[in-house]
């Protein structure tokens, strides 16, 4: 009787165990790729078209959707914060709160999500579908390293172009703000580029950046580990590519979290 209340409970715990040993072993399993990725950077001349297609991939190819996105973002920013700052007869300051809202957070972070949906996921099902059709295996039969082959020139790009995305997302985000500053507050161009190139400081962009390095890192590690790791046919093809989202979206918010305590947790 005992035994059978209690079987419930022991495999909710076995089910927590078995979650969390599948997890470490992930963890354990992309941090090595990564530093296999890093040791293969010495080949990275010889994979440099590869590493420029991959950068295509992750810049050009996502520029209009990343463009729509960038402007509605700084245009978010300049009417919620000018909205309240106008009831204190502020809203000449929006251009200050926009640009530091872009630089130290919104811009990685806008940045990162739209390339893990648009790329990470890509590089999920591509890698995925490689792996499930025996294409990984053929490579190591013809003795082909598939971390200099595939992960490594994903890796190089992503670091590459998150940082330059996070740049573009930065200047369309104010071009965005200018224009609802403009529109909603009465405040001018002049005045808010003014408040903008006063406000704009060289540590929160730096970090900005670093975080966006990070975070490509993050997304083309975590996407390229998950697609070595399919099975099961069409189904873990899909499974791996879902995941792949899910688990960078999670990294992005903690890294991205414990980055910005490291810079500005002791105050600024």
């Amino acid at each position: 009787m005992n035994a059978g209340k209690m079987k419930p409970f022991n495999d909710f715990l076995a089910y927590l165990g078995n979650g969390f040993i599948r997890m470490v072993d992930f963890a354990g399993f992309t941090f090595l790729l990564f530093f296999e990725s890093v040791l293969e950077t010495r080949h990275v001349f010889r994979r440099r078209s590869e590493i420029v297609r991959q950068m295509y991939n992750a810049g050009v190819r996502t520029l209009p959707v990343l463009s729509i996105v960038a402007l509605f973002t700084g245009m978010v920013l300049a009417l919620q914060t000018g909205i309240e700052m106008k009831t204190y007869h502020m809203e000449e300051q929006v251009g200050n709160l926009v640009i530091a809202s872009l630089t130290r957070e919104m811009g990685p972070f806008t940045t990162a999500i739209i390339l893990t949906a648009a790329v990470g996921s890509s590089m999920a099902t591509e890698i995925g579908t490689m792996t499930i059709s025996d294409e990984i295996d053929a490579l190591e039969i013809m003795s082909i390293s598939p971390v200099e082959f595939l992960i490594m020139p994903r890796v190089i790009a992503l670091a590459i172009m998150v940082p330059i995305a996070t740049i573009y997302t930065n200047v369309v985000g104010t071009v965005g703000g200018a224009i609802v500053a403009q529109s909603h507050l009465a405040v001018s161009f002049d005045t808010f580029y003014h408040h903008v190139l006063q406000s704009l400081w060289f540590k929160a962009v730096y970090v900005g950046l670093l975080k966006a390095m990070v975070f490509g890192f993050c997304i083309s590690s975590v996407s390229c580990a998950e697609g070595l790791r399919a099975a099961h046919g069409a189904m873990g093809v899909g499974k791996a590519t879902r995941d792949s989202v899910v688990i960078s979206l999670v990294m992005i918010l903690v890294t991205g979290y414990y980055i910005t305590e490291m810079f500005f947790g002791g105050g600024l």
